[in-house]
């Protein structure tokens, strides 16, 4: 079983020819809301790729908090671990270019009244061969609890050191498995303007440091990862991007669902790259991600 310990959001999307420049105002062309949240994308995302998922953050006591929840209600994802707060759900304001580029600014609300005790509570209820899925939209404490408390009960963790934080680069050093993107990674290996053969060089050099298996997503380019000192690679599929604002947390459900079935880690690997990019086909975060018979269809 997965447990997802993270952010539910509202997302509200405006679309329009052109990201606009700092000071710019441009005309959209369309307004639309959706759920998401990093935490809920990977939980949903987790659901349709075939696992039982536990859902562990909070939503507000406003007319959000609902909407916020029902596609991963109605897609069965166990919402018994998400509380109501005093507090607005948590949004994400959502710019979406011609180009299927993207700018976001994500107000907390609610997710930032996640504590240290809903991370010990979260894995508390979580067995031996469990996966815990974390993500950088709670607060770092709440977070740096839950991985003590799955390190301390031998539970799999697997966080995405998204979005950028000042704690990124230490919590990501705290878990079994990360994952990130070209950029993050260079913060977590404190250097920038890799190349690929340096990219390389800095996952061997972080994985004899930590052990942990790293893996850098690379937009188009598919998929690095360094697990155990095997080398992978994997592609997504040759597309025309809608909208990319779900892909990343869409590779991490399906991989954390591949993983946590038993699937060989190449295969689980190649099954969320497909998955990713299958989520840039439709706008959207929760409402892209690809159901389980559509990407096996495809890897």
């Amino acid at each position: 079983m997965i447990t997802v310990f993270g952010s539910i959001n509202m997302d509200l999307i405006a679309t329009t020819p052109r990201l606009p420049k700092p000071g710019e105002t441009v005309a959209g062309t369309s307004f639309s809301t959706a759920a998401g949240g990093k935490g809920a994308n990977q939980a949903l995302a987790a659901t349709r790729a075939g696992a039982k998922v536990r859902m562990a953050g909070a939503v507000g006591s406003d007319a959000f908090a609902a909407d916020a929840l029902v596609l991963m209600k109605e897609a069965g994802t166990d919402l018994s671990a998400t509380r109501t707060v005093d507090e607005a759900t948590g949004t994400a304001h959502i710019l979406v270019g011609g180009d299927g580029e993207n700018v976001i600014v994500v107000v907390a609300g609610a997710n930032g009244k996640v504590s240290d005790e809903d991370g010990r509570a979260a894995v508390a209820a979580m067995s031996a061969n469990d996966t815990l899925v974390l993500q950088l939209e709670v607060p770092p404490s709440a977070i740096e609890t839950a991985l003590i408390a799955a390190r301390q009960a031998g539970i799999r963790s697997l966080i995405n050191i998204a979005p950028l934080t000042a704690d990124a680069a230490r919590l990501g050093r705290m878990a079994d498995i990360v994952i990130a993107n070209e950029t993050e990674f260079e913060l977590l290996a404190e250097k920038s303007g890799l190349s690929a053969d340096e990219r390389i060089e800095e996952m061997r050099r972080l994985q004899g440091e930590t052990g942990q298996t790293i893996i850098v997503t690379l937009g188009a380019e598919g998929v690095v990862a360094l697990r155990d000192g095997t080398l992978y690679r994997a592609d997504g599929l040759k597309i025309e991007p809608v909208d990319t604002v779900g892909a990343g947390d869409t590779f991490c459900g399906y991989l954390a669902a591949g993983l946590d079935a038993g699937l060989a880690f190449e295969t689980a690997l190649r099954r969320a790259a497909v998955a990713g990019s299958l989520a840039c086909l439709k706008p959207g975060a929760q409402p892209a991600i690809p159901l389980a018979k559509d990407v096996d269809a495809r890897v």
